[in-house]
């Protein structure tokens, strides 16, 4: 029997939803400036909240991502994710990594 991959729109909405769910967007404000970092965590979850809602907003619109998109957002996502685990957010487990669907 032969599994049949997501469509590129499903791919894109699990991206989204997997980067909102795995994303410390909750965290106070108080915690995001606390010490020295690496990066800014604040910046960086602006960023990613920003990107997330014009995939958002796009997909709505009907535009149809194409995989090397889906792809690059998810590695842009993964870096943001590492990034902020540098500076004490949730390190990630291999599980809990935003993937490409």
């Amino acid at each position: 029997m032969r599994e049949l991959k997501a469509d590129r729109r499903s791919a894109m909405q699990e991206l989204i939803r997997q980067a909102r769910h795995q994303l410390p967007f909750s965290a106070s404000q108080a915690s995001l400036c606390a010490g020295p970092c690496k990066g800014c965590p604040k910046k960086l979850l602006e960023f990613a909240d920003m990107e997330l809602e014009n995939w958002q907003v796009a997909l709505d619109a009907g535009e149809l991502p194409s995989l090397g998109l889906i792809s690059k957002r998810a590695r842009q996502m993964q870096k943001i994710q590492h990034a902020l685990a540098q500076n004490g957010f949730d390190k990630p487990a291999k599980t809990h990594k935003v993937q490409a669907a």
